[in-house]
């Protein structure tokens, strides 16, 4: 049987029953392009993600930059054990309520808060903490509904949309509720990045001790508003999750 075209998933049916996903994947997508830029005016290395990290590890190898390496293997290493933190903390590949997403959120916003003082002395032990703080905070929205949540960078993001714009031309199909989201998450990634080096040139380093504020504060209601009762992210502890991938899959 020839394919048919791409699924379209229905947001009522799926996206609808995570309240909350929109205004938190965009406030985490914000969060992570200011702490991003941040790092970038002082050290010249992302610490969002670590394709880029990885990258400039080997041109400081090339050069025989050691401290520069030691430093953007630290930022790789913290990371890594920001996401293992993330593992043990939540413990789930997916969204699902009663995990401990309000610990997770406080721990980044501790994290944050220390690598706020690093830098305001100067210290480059600030830039693992910072890379520690965003390693947690992609590892605890990771996939629903099919599709990958990732907040901390946006390669992935951009591989979904052209994916989607690109069966769009061929099918003339595509979900716009998705696509509209991976945009906004997209968009919301660009703005903070936009606003932390704006806030760095303006305040220096200790415009970071808004996003470690602002990630303690959301997990702090996060925590008292499940602990109250009042967090309903999915009506069913285990829902049957449709297989939405962007890639088509031939039926037959």
């Amino acid at each position: 049987m020839s394919y048919q075209g791409p699924s379209v998933l229905k947001p009522q049916a799926n996206f609808g029953g995570v309240r909350f996903l929109v205004p938190g994947a965009m406030l985490l997508a914000g969060n992570a392009g200011f702490v991003n830029a941040v790092g970038l005016g002082f050290f010249h290395a992302p610490v969002s993600h670590m394709s880029g990290a990885v990258s400039h590890l080997g041109l400081d190898l090339a050069r025989s930059a050691w401290g520069d390496a030691a430093s953007t293997s630290m930022i790789f290493v913290g990371f890594l054990l920001g996401a293992l933190a993330s593992g043990v903390l939540i413990g789930a590949s997916r969204l699902v309520p009663g995990r401990s997403y309000g610990t997770a959120l406080m721990a980044e916003g501790f994290l944050l808060a220390l690598s706020t003082w690093l830098l305001a002395i100067g210290s480059k032990w600030a830039l693992p903490l910072a890379a520690a703080a965003l390693g947690l905070q992609n590892a605890m929205a990771s996939s629903y509904c099919g599709f990958l949540i990732r907040t901390t960078h946006v390669t992935g993001t951009v591989t979904d949309i052209g994916v989607m714009l690109g069966h769009w031309i061929r099918h003339g199909a595509v979900d716009r509720w998705k696509l509209g989201f991976l945009i906004t998450l997209l968009g919301s990634f660009g703005v903070g990045g936009l606003l932390g080096a704006w806030g760095d040139r303006r305040y220096g380093p200790m415009v970071l001790a808004l996003p470690a504020g602002m990630t303690a504060l959301s997990g702090m209601a996060y925590w008292f508003a499940y602990h109250r009762g009042l967090v309903d992210l999915i009506a069913d502890d285990n829902p049957r999750l449709p297989a939405t991938s962007s890639f088509p899959r031939r039926q037959g």
